[in-house]
């Protein structure tokens, strides 16, 4: 463990050269980053605004960014329209902490563990399996819909928490991150862990798990934002099993008088993946820093 300890403070204590700038170069880069900030910021300050705006602001052309007259309006009808829900609304954030959490889980650990023989060691089709894996990146959901269906309904999965997890779980997204982060760890770390007695599982838990905390971090995050809005589609059909993004779609669709509460749900939907983003984005910028990392 002394090595895994001397190799991250090495990592973390690695200084990059500065290029030399003036003082003009500096700051007219700032004001370029700044404004492209301000740009990607944009969407996110007038759905905030949206969602505390009253029919009056909503309908405004051309459309406010800031709101006039804050309310709470647009939450309290969507609380009352998901009181009068015959199925509970902690029934529906079940369903999606189940589904979130489980299959999060799952593609991280199946991801790595399938990620880590592909990236150091050598067998035969190793190759092949690692191309199929870049190819299958270029399918999309669409394209794997009715397929995925299929498998499913013909594993008697359909209407099951499983027939959402599992396609995110087998998805090659993960797996291609994690091989890719590994290959970057120097393979003298596991000969000397090995050399110290170290078993093979052992292997996989104390030295590459640790390793790669900012690589299945960022993959936690692709993973947790595809889950967390994920609808059950085609394949969930019981009202009980539905996930709260199934409810509040619902909800939206009431039509033109349902707009002010469409903003709170678009609001409720985008915090949590945004929250859980900034508080890992540490680690998925040290995911792309600690990418040149040689044996």
């Amino acid at each position: 463990m002394q090595i895994i300890d001397r190799v991250k403070s090495s990592i973390k204590s690695r200084k990059f050269t500065r290029r030399n700038r003036s003082i003009g170069g500096d700051l007219g880069l700032m004001v370029l980053l700044g404004a492209f900030a301000l740009f990607s910021a944009y969407p996110l300050i007038y759905a905030i605004n949206n969602a505390f705006k009253p029919l009056s602001e909503i309908f405004l052309f051309p459309p406010k960014l800031f709101v006039q007259n804050p309310t709470m309006d647009n939450f309290f009808d969507l609380s009352t329209i998901i009181g009068n829900s015959w199925v509970p609304f902690s029934r529906y954030m079940f369903n999606t902490l189940f589904i979130t959490i489980l299959g999060t889980g799952g593609t991280v650990l199946l991801g790595t563990m399938a990620a880590y023989p592909l990236a150091k060691y050598e067998f035969p089709g190793s190759k092949v399996m690692s191309n199929i894996i870049v190819y299958a990146l270029m399918f999309n959901s669409t394209v794997t819909a009715i397929p995925n269906y299929i498998i499913m309904s013909k594993a008697g999965l359909v209407n099951t928490y499983w027939a959402v997890i599992l396609p995110v779980i087998g998805s090659t997204l993960g797996l291609y991150l994690m091989k890719n982060f590994i290959v970057q760890i120097p393979t003298s770390l596991i000969e000397a862990a090995k050399i110290d007695g170290a078993a093979e599982f052992r292997v996989f838990w104390t030295v590459i798990i640790p390793l790669c905390k900012p690589a299945w971090i960022t993959l936690c995050i692709l993973s947790f934002q595809t889950l967390w809005g994920a609808t059950g589609g085609n394949f969930i059909y019981s009202e009980n099993l539905k996930p709260i993004s199934y409810a509040l779609s619902q909800v939206v669709g009431g039509g033109i008088a349902r707009t002010g509460v469409a903003s709170a749900v678009s609001l409720i939907m985008m915090i949590v993946p945004v929250t859980v983003f900034v508080i890992s984005q540490s680690n998925v910028i040290e995911t792309m820093a600690s990418s040149g990392m040689k044996d």
